[in-house]
């Protein structure tokens, strides 16, 4: 499977005599979700803003759909949708407008605009706030918003942190439904999250760091294997734990 997003050697932070990040290397492929996990300061949101290109790696580098910023930065931007874990609208455009405002930042056809938008709209429960200003939802909704123009625009790549919280049962279960379909069409998913039974339900591989630096990656026998787990079974929680305490949690 081709690689769309590919972390080659990346340290960096926002000191260069400090870095968060060390040597951080990782591939998420076509038609693969990746689940991120890792304590609280293990380096999750500081790897997400190196993928986004709001910070700059010291060393190493990111390639999304085969390019680095520097070297087609609209090509890069377009190849990606991201979903934060604080949902970011302006206050004074509605529902649609957002997604209006998403589909022509995408290019996305007319045609395949109003189909996209209406499903979106009946699957995350949001027909009767499409003519809500942002200001009048609640965060569970601006959420929402926030999940629906990702999938509107249907890139190569989701990169997704910690999209579940303020969901209501439904919304999570919609939005990791609308994930899987996603997948099975090819596009490529990095979600990070604390909920590690749904990352473990839903995630093909799995990236497990802690002080900044991966201290496990693949599938959950390999992560279990990293805990020192290989000669017994056990969930991706008691191998985190493990890996992250070293036994004594």
């Amino acid at each position: 499977m081709e690689s769309i997003l590919k972390v080659s050697g990346l340290t960096g932070g926002y000191s260069p005599r400090r870095p968060v990040l060390h040597d951080i290397t990782f591939e998420v492929k076509a038609g693969e979700m990746i689940g991120l996990i890792g304590l609280n300061g293990a380096g999750k949101s500081t790897t997400i803003k190196h993928l986004l290109g709001l910070m700059k790696p010291q060393t190493g580098e990111v390639r999304i759909d085969g390019v680095t910023l520097e070297e087609e930065t609209e090509r890069y931007r377009s190849a990606f949708a991201y979903v934060p874990e604080t949902p970011v609208l302006f206050d004074e455009l509605t529902v649609e407008e957002h997604l209006r405002l998403t589909g022509m930042a995408y290019s996305v056809k007319d045609a395949n605009y109003e189909e996209r938008v209406e499903e979106l709209l009946k699957q995350f429960q949001m027909v009767p706030k499409r003519k809500a200003f942002a200001s009048h939802l609640s965060k569970g909704m601006k959420q929402k918003v926030m999940i629906m123009n990702a999938l509107l625009a249907e890139p190569p790549l989701y990169i997704i942190d910690e999209p579940f919280l303020g969901l209501d049962p439904l919304g999570i279960r919609s939005l990791l439904e609308r994930l899987v379909e996603v997948k099975e069409k090819g596009a490529a998913i990095l979600m990070s999250s604390h909920i590690l039974s749904t990352v473990e339900a839903y995630c093909d591989r799995f990236i497990v760091m802690h002080h900044g630096r991966i201290v496990a990656i693949g599938t959950l026998e390999d992560v279990r294997r990293a805990a020192g787990m290989e000669m017994r079974g056990g969930s991706l929680e008691d191998a985190f734990y493990k890996l992250v305490t070293g036994g004594n949690a």
